[in-house]
Formats: structure tokens, sequence, C-alpha cells
């Protein structure tokens, strides 16, 4: 994971099972919680920049 700018690593046994690559997750302790909202609206914003960059 990068966090901040700095790679860490967890062992993924911690990680729910739907984890997918980009998810916005807390972890606190061993414990992992995965922001659907957070992940949704972050993927909504990086969409909109691209079509921005994209437009005819």
């Amino acid at each position: 994971m990068e966090i901040e700018g700095i790679t860490k690593d967890y062992p993924k046994d911690i990680f729910p099972e739907d984890t997918q690559v980009g998810d916005v997750v807390y972890i606190t302790g061993n414990k992992v919680t995965v922001d659907r909202q957070e992940t949704k609206k972050r993927g909504k914003e990086i969409e909109d920049l691209m079509n921005e960059l994209w437009e005819d």
C-alpha cells in the first residue's frame, strides 16, 4: 500500500476478501475497513478529470 507517498506492506489476510486495487481503506491496528462511498467519490473525480482531458 502507499500511504502519503510511502509504500508499506501489510499481510493480505487483514483485508476483507472483496477489497480491490484502488479502494479507500482505513487501517486501525490489524483491522481494515473499506470506505465504499469515498472509493466511489474518488473514482468519479478521476473519471471527470479524464473526460476533461479527452474532450473534443
